[in-house]
């Protein structure tokens, strides 16, 4: 490691912030972010043994870092969601899947309905279709899952009179030879379609139900394979929540304690940051505070109507979107989610009423 590095690193400070990787012609080759950057940055280079073999080839190409320092977290999140997009670092692609996005598609192809997994969504007027969902490999071992456990898994789903082969190892209920085995499967396809609407949990307690039994037989390879099913399912409907709770545009209030005397406030419309200010908490009253941050998410909030609630769900965007839902969903998440009522002169006291409430809570 050059020694300019090395005294770069070891006087990065404790708090949180975006690093830049630098190769040796000075282009940025990696983005990360931190909550507590020297920690962060100091892992690639020591105790690297369990690093991915693209970690270790981004590693052996680092030869100097910037790094830019954010109030919190969150910040630092939404930041190098931000500058990824902007500067398309080569190692921040190489650890993605280079294609964009994977859809779900139930459509009516064939002697029943089958479940098919692209790059775009079915073009069947009447398919159903979910995602966009980042992960190919999730995707795929989801369905795996879902077929598997539901024995739906056919080697021949184009047939109407002879059964697989799948059938004779149980892995098929036998579809495809027709008959009663048809309406069974169609009954699974319905609970299929509830669970990826988020309607029913039936199929993730089936998948639980095997996980169980397979570690009470002993069978931990099985165990373990239906616990990935299970992993690979929920993100599936985590992602499903995210991208529902973006396209619905609501206005966020977002109040971060940065230390005993101080707070940041966050105004987001979707998964766009409006606005973001650092505030003197101790400064000022309860009352101030409260009006302070009433004023500004009116401000912002009614002048925001050109963020489209319609705009294309990019990468970037389900991103941001995911940073965005799971802080606050999380514990340490102070946040208000403003309706647009509030915003008008009717709307005054409610919103005042819960702006108390928040900054009772956050600090």
């Amino acid at each position: 490691m050059p020694a300019n590095l090395t005294d770069k690193i070891a006087n990065l400070p404790l708090t949180p912030g975006v690093y830049l990787m630098k190769d040796s012609l000075g282009h940025i080759i990696y983005v990360g972010k931190a909550k507590q950057l020297r920690k962060r940055v100091q892992s690639y280079f020591y105790n690297n043994k369990g690093h991915s073999p693209k970690v270790k080839q981004l590693v052996k190409h680092i030869r100097d870092l910037d790094y830019r320092l954010t109030d919190t977290e969150f910040e630092a999140f939404m930041l190098e969601c931000q500058l990824i997009k902007e500067l398309k670092p080569m190692y921040n692609r190489k650890m993605k899947n280079p294609l964009a996005y994977s859809y779900i598609s139930i459509v009516d192809n064939g002697p029943y309905r089958q479940i098919e997994i692209g790059y775009e969504p079915s073009p069947q007027a009447d398919s159903l279709t979910y995602g966009p969902y980042t992960s190919r490999s999730t995707v795929e071992r989801a369905v795996q899952g879902i077929k598997e456990s539901q024995r739906i898994l056919c080697s021949s789903p184009h047939s109407r009179t002879t059964r697989c082969l799948n059938h004779s190892l149980g892995l098929c209920i036998g579809m495809c030879g027709g008959g009663e085995a048809v309406k069974q499967y169609e009954a699974v396809m319905e609970q299929i379609i509830r669970l990826l609407n988020g309607n029913s949990s039936s199929i993730v307690s089936g998948l639980e139900a095997r996980m169980e039994e397979a570690a009470l037989r002993f069978d931990y390879e099985t165990a373990a394979k239906y616990r990935d099913y299970l992993g690979a399912v929920h993100s599936l409907l985590h992602k499903e929540k995210v991208i529902g709770f973006t396209g619905e545009n609501k206005n966020i209030v977002v109040l971060e304690p940065v230390d005993e005397q101080s707070c940041k406030l966050i105004l987001i419309k979707g998964s766009v940051i409006l606005y973001r200010t650092l505030l003197a908490a101790e400064d000022l009253s309860s009352g101030q505070l409260t009006g302070m941050i009433t004023a500004a998410a009116r401000e912002y909030f009614r002048s925001s109507s050109l963020v489209a609630a319609t705009e294309e769900m990019s990468r970037h965007k389900i991103d941001e979107a995911q940073i965005i839902y799971s802080y606050l969903k999380s514990s340490s998440g102070h946040y208000l989610l403003v309706p647009q009522e509030w915003l008008e002169d009717d709307g005054r006291a409610e919103l005042g009423e819960a702006m108390n409430e928040l900054i009772g809570n956050a600090l």
